[in-house]
């Protein structure tokens, strides 16, 4: 199982960019498939972005020619770039990996406000 640590959340006015990365421990992080979501406040957590162990991209239709999921199998880490944010795009934004077993990490901020 890895373990994941999620970094880059903020505060960005709107039209702003945050480029939001998970550093993965652990074995045979090129064959996860990772994901991010995000949760708002009263909201269910939602898939933003996915990436799978060979590269192939999913997004969610609210995210999509804004957000950018890629990886970097040498680092063992996966980025989210974040363009033309809006406020509705605030959440805790969280990083997923599955393959043979799951896991969270605990979450960023990403607040969009004037």
């Amino acid at each position: 199982q890895l373990k994941l640590v999620e970094s880059g959340g903020g505060v960005v006015q709107p039209g702003g960019s945050l480029r939001l990365s998970c550093a993965a421990s652990g074995r045979f992080f090129s064959l996860y498939a990772m994901g991010w979501y995000r949760q708002a406040p009263g909201e269910q957590r939602e898939l933003v972005a996915g990436i799978s162990s060979g590269g192939v991209t999913n997004y969610a239709d609210s995210v999509k020619g804004r957000f950018t999921i890629s990886r970097d199998n040498a680092k063992n880490t996966v980025y989210l770039q974040m363009n033309s944010l809006k406020p509705e795009d605030t959440a805790v934004y969280y990083c997923n990996a599955r393959w043979m077993s799951t896991s969270w990490g605990q979450g960023t901020q990403v607040t969009v406000s004037s």
